[in-house]
Protein backbone atom coordinates (compact mmCIF):
# COMPACT_ATOMS: atom_id res chain seq x y z
CA UNK A 1 0.00 0.00 0.00
CA UNK A 2 2.76 2.45 0.88
CA UNK A 3 4.24 2.03 -2.60
CA UNK A 4 0.98 3.10 -4.26
CA UNK A 5 0.52 5.97 -1.80
CA UNK A 6 4.08 7.17 -2.42
CA UNK A 7 3.61 7.27 -6.19
CA UNK A 8 0.22 9.00 -5.99
CA UNK A 9 1.43 11.53 -3.42
CA UNK A 10 4.41 12.34 -5.63
CA UNK A 11 2.06 12.98 -8.55
CA UNK A 12 -0.12 15.15 -6.32
CA UNK A 13 2.65 17.48 -5.17
CA UNK A 14 3.94 17.79 -8.73
CA UNK A 15 0.47 18.80 -9.95
CA UNK A 16 -0.40 21.10 -7.05
CA UNK A 17 2.94 22.78 -6.35
CA UNK A 18 5.56 22.15 -9.03
CA UNK A 19 3.41 22.42 -12.17
CA UNK A 20 0.52 24.58 -10.98
CA UNK A 21 1.61 27.95 -12.31
CA UNK A 22 0.47 31.30 -10.96
CA UNK A 23 -1.68 31.64 -14.09
CA UNK A 24 -3.51 28.37 -13.38
CA UNK A 25 -3.93 29.29 -9.72
CA UNK A 26 -5.34 32.73 -10.49
CA UNK A 27 -7.70 31.54 -13.24
CA UNK A 28 -9.05 28.37 -11.64
CA UNK A 29 -12.56 29.79 -11.53
CA UNK A 30 -12.67 29.37 -15.30
CA UNK A 31 -14.00 25.85 -16.05
CA UNK A 32 -11.42 25.29 -18.79
CA UNK A 33 -8.52 26.09 -16.47
CA UNK A 34 -9.98 23.88 -13.74
CA UNK A 35 -10.34 21.05 -16.26
CA UNK A 36 -6.72 21.57 -17.37
CA UNK A 37 -5.55 21.19 -13.79
CA UNK A 38 -7.63 18.01 -13.43
CA UNK A 39 -6.11 16.60 -16.62
CA UNK A 40 -2.61 17.29 -15.28
CA UNK A 41 -3.46 15.48 -12.03
CA UNK A 42 -4.81 12.49 -13.96
CA UNK A 43 -1.86 12.26 -16.35
CA UNK A 44 0.74 12.54 -13.59
CA UNK A 45 -1.06 10.03 -11.35
CA UNK A 46 -1.30 7.44 -14.13
CA UNK A 47 2.35 7.99 -15.03
CA UNK A 48 3.46 7.72 -11.41
CA UNK A 49 1.85 4.30 -10.86
CA UNK A 50 2.80 3.11 -14.35
CA UNK A 51 -0.63 2.51 -15.84
CA UNK A 52 -2.27 3.66 -19.06
CA UNK A 53 -5.68 3.31 -17.49
CA UNK A 54 -6.84 2.42 -13.99
CA UNK A 55 -10.28 3.41 -12.81
CA UNK A 56 -9.20 4.08 -9.17
CA UNK A 57 -6.81 6.72 -10.54
CA UNK A 58 -9.60 8.26 -12.62
CA UNK A 59 -11.73 8.34 -9.46
CA UNK A 60 -8.86 10.00 -7.59
CA UNK A 61 -8.52 12.70 -10.27
CA UNK A 62 -12.29 13.30 -10.16
CA UNK A 63 -12.14 13.63 -6.36
CA UNK A 64 -9.20 16.03 -6.66
CA UNK A 65 -11.17 18.14 -9.12
CA UNK A 66 -14.23 18.09 -6.84
CA UNK A 67 -12.19 19.23 -3.82
CA UNK A 68 -10.63 22.05 -5.82
CA UNK A 69 -14.04 23.13 -7.12
CA UNK A 70 -15.42 23.29 -3.58
CA UNK A 71 -12.44 25.33 -2.39
CA UNK A 72 -12.47 27.67 -5.40
CA UNK A 73 -16.16 28.33 -5.93
CA UNK A 74 -17.09 28.33 -2.22
CA UNK A 75 -14.40 30.92 -1.58
CA UNK A 76 -12.33 29.03 0.99
CA UNK A 77 -9.20 31.17 1.21
CA UNK A 78 -6.42 31.77 3.66
CA UNK A 79 -4.31 29.31 5.59
CA UNK A 80 -7.31 27.35 6.88
CA UNK A 81 -8.60 26.88 3.34
CA UNK A 82 -5.19 25.75 2.12
CA UNK A 83 -4.66 23.24 4.95
CA UNK A 84 -8.22 21.93 4.67
CA UNK A 85 -7.82 21.49 0.92
CA UNK A 86 -4.58 19.56 1.31
CA UNK A 87 -5.98 17.42 4.14
CA UNK A 88 -8.90 16.44 1.91
CA UNK A 89 -6.51 15.53 -0.91
CA UNK A 90 -4.38 13.42 1.45
CA UNK A 91 -7.51 11.59 2.62
CA UNK A 92 -8.45 10.69 -0.96
CA UNK A 93 -4.89 9.55 -1.72
CA UNK A 94 -4.93 7.30 1.34
CA UNK A 95 -8.38 5.95 0.42
CA UNK A 96 -7.27 4.99 -3.09
CA UNK A 97 -4.04 3.42 -1.75
CA UNK A 98 -6.07 1.35 0.71
CA UNK A 99 -8.69 0.34 -1.86
CA UNK A 100 -6.18 -0.47 -4.63
CA UNK A 101 -2.90 -1.19 -2.82
CA UNK A 102 -1.38 -3.09 -5.75
CA UNK A 103 -1.51 -0.29 -8.31
CA UNK A 104 2.25 0.14 -8.07
CA UNK A 105 3.06 -3.57 -8.09
CA UNK A 106 0.96 -4.11 -11.22
CA UNK A 107 2.30 -1.07 -13.00
CA UNK A 108 5.14 -0.46 -15.43
CA UNK A 109 7.59 0.69 -12.72
CA UNK A 110 7.15 -2.35 -10.46
CA UNK A 111 10.58 -3.68 -11.43
CA UNK A 112 12.26 -0.43 -10.39
CA UNK A 113 11.73 -0.19 -6.61
CA UNK A 114 14.51 2.37 -6.28
CA UNK A 115 12.13 4.92 -7.81
CA UNK A 116 9.99 4.89 -4.66
CA UNK A 117 12.47 6.46 -2.21
CA UNK A 118 13.45 8.93 -4.92
CA UNK A 119 9.79 9.91 -5.28
CA UNK A 120 9.46 10.23 -1.50
CA UNK A 121 12.60 12.37 -1.29
CA UNK A 122 11.44 14.71 -4.06
CA UNK A 123 7.94 14.86 -2.56
CA UNK A 124 9.36 15.88 0.81
CA UNK A 125 11.54 18.52 -0.80
CA UNK A 126 8.65 20.01 -2.78
CA UNK A 127 6.42 20.04 0.31
CA UNK A 128 9.20 21.68 2.31
CA UNK A 129 9.95 24.38 -0.27
CA UNK A 130 6.84 25.09 -2.33
CA UNK A 131 4.02 24.04 0.00
CA UNK A 132 5.87 25.73 2.85
CA UNK A 133 6.07 28.90 0.78
CA UNK A 134 2.29 28.92 0.30
CA UNK A 135 1.52 28.08 3.93
CA UNK A 136 3.86 30.63 5.49
CA UNK A 137 2.85 33.26 2.93
CA UNK A 138 -0.83 32.78 3.78
CA UNK A 139 -0.07 32.91 7.51
CA UNK A 140 1.80 36.21 7.16
CA UNK A 141 -0.45 37.74 4.50
CA UNK A 142 -2.45 39.89 6.87
CA UNK A 143 0.65 41.24 8.59
CA UNK A 144 2.77 42.01 5.53
CA UNK A 145 0.51 44.84 4.36
CA UNK A 146 1.20 46.70 7.60
CA UNK A 147 4.94 46.77 7.02
CA UNK A 148 6.88 49.07 4.78
CA UNK A 149 8.88 46.91 2.40
CA UNK A 150 12.39 48.24 1.85
CA UNK A 151 14.20 45.03 0.98
CA UNK A 152 14.93 43.29 -2.27
CA UNK A 153 12.00 42.26 -4.42
CA UNK A 154 11.05 38.68 -3.42
CA UNK A 155 14.00 38.70 -1.03
CA UNK A 156 11.97 37.29 1.85
CA UNK A 157 10.61 34.52 -0.36
CA UNK A 158 14.11 33.54 -1.47
CA UNK A 159 15.39 33.54 2.11
CA UNK A 160 12.49 31.29 3.12
CA UNK A 161 13.21 28.81 0.33
CA UNK A 162 16.90 28.68 1.23
CA UNK A 163 16.34 28.24 4.96
CA UNK A 164 13.74 25.51 4.51
CA UNK A 165 15.99 23.75 2.00
CA UNK A 166 18.89 23.81 4.44
CA UNK A 167 16.71 22.48 7.27
CA UNK A 168 15.51 19.66 5.02
CA UNK A 169 19.13 18.75 4.27
CA UNK A 170 20.27 18.98 7.91
CA UNK A 171 17.46 16.72 9.17
CA UNK A 172 17.90 14.06 6.48
CA UNK A 173 21.68 14.19 6.93
CA UNK A 174 21.23 13.46 10.63
CA UNK A 175 22.61 16.87 11.63
CA UNK A 176 19.71 18.66 13.37
CA UNK A 177 22.25 20.75 15.27
CA UNK A 178 22.73 22.63 12.01
CA UNK A 179 19.20 24.00 12.41
CA UNK A 180 20.31 25.70 15.63
CA UNK A 181 23.22 27.37 13.87
CA UNK A 182 20.85 28.49 11.11
CA UNK A 183 18.51 30.09 13.65
CA UNK A 184 21.43 31.82 15.36
CA UNK A 185 22.81 33.11 12.04
CA UNK A 186 19.45 34.50 10.93
CA UNK A 187 18.89 36.12 14.33
CA UNK A 188 22.23 37.92 14.11
CA UNK A 189 21.66 39.06 10.53
CA UNK A 190 18.14 40.29 11.28
CA UNK A 191 18.93 41.89 14.64
CA UNK A 192 19.75 45.36 13.33
CA UNK A 193 16.53 45.69 11.33
CA UNK A 194 14.23 44.07 13.85
CA UNK A 195 15.56 46.01 16.85
CA UNK A 196 14.48 49.29 15.27
CA UNK A 197 10.81 48.36 14.96
CA UNK A 198 8.79 46.08 17.26
CA UNK A 199 6.27 45.34 14.50
CA UNK A 200 9.04 44.24 12.16
CA UNK A 201 10.65 42.17 14.91
CA UNK A 202 7.42 40.32 15.63
CA UNK A 203 6.81 39.77 11.91
CA UNK A 204 10.29 38.28 11.49
CA UNK A 205 9.94 36.05 14.56
CA UNK A 206 6.53 34.68 13.56
CA UNK A 207 7.57 34.11 9.95
CA UNK A 208 10.86 32.48 10.92
CA UNK A 209 9.31 30.12 13.48
CA UNK A 210 6.55 29.16 11.05
CA UNK A 211 9.01 28.52 8.23
CA UNK A 212 11.42 26.56 10.43
CA UNK A 213 8.61 24.56 12.03
CA UNK A 214 7.10 23.62 8.67
CA UNK A 215 10.48 22.60 7.25
CA UNK A 216 11.44 20.52 10.29
CA UNK A 217 8.10 18.70 10.36
CA UNK A 218 8.22 17.99 6.61
CA UNK A 219 11.83 16.80 6.77
CA UNK A 220 11.25 14.55 9.80
CA UNK A 221 8.16 13.05 8.18
CA UNK A 222 10.18 12.40 5.01
CA UNK A 223 12.95 10.73 7.02
CA UNK A 224 10.47 8.35 8.67
CA UNK A 225 8.74 7.74 5.33
CA UNK A 226 12.04 6.82 3.65
CA UNK A 227 12.77 4.25 6.36
CA UNK A 228 9.64 2.33 5.29
CA UNK A 229 10.67 2.16 1.61
CA UNK A 230 13.35 0.21 -0.28
CA UNK A 231 16.80 1.71 0.29
CA UNK A 232 18.33 4.18 -2.12
CA UNK A 233 22.03 4.89 -2.24
CA UNK A 234 21.55 8.56 -1.45
CA UNK A 235 19.47 7.71 1.62
CA UNK A 236 22.24 5.42 2.83
CA UNK A 237 24.73 8.25 2.46
CA UNK A 238 22.48 10.66 4.37
CA UNK A 239 21.74 8.25 7.23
Amino acid sequence: MIETFTALFFAHVLADFALQTDWINKNKRHPGVMALHGAIVLALSLAAVGHWQAWPVFALAAAHLGIDCIKTYAGFRGLAGFLGDQAAHLATLAAVAIYAPNLWQSGFWAGMPALLPLMALLTGLIVTLRAGQYAVGLLMQGHAVRLRQRGLRNGGRMIGLLERGLIFFFVLAGQPVGVGFLIAAKSILRFGTASQDQRTAEYVIIGTLASFGWAFLAAETTRIWLSALPPLEITQLLS
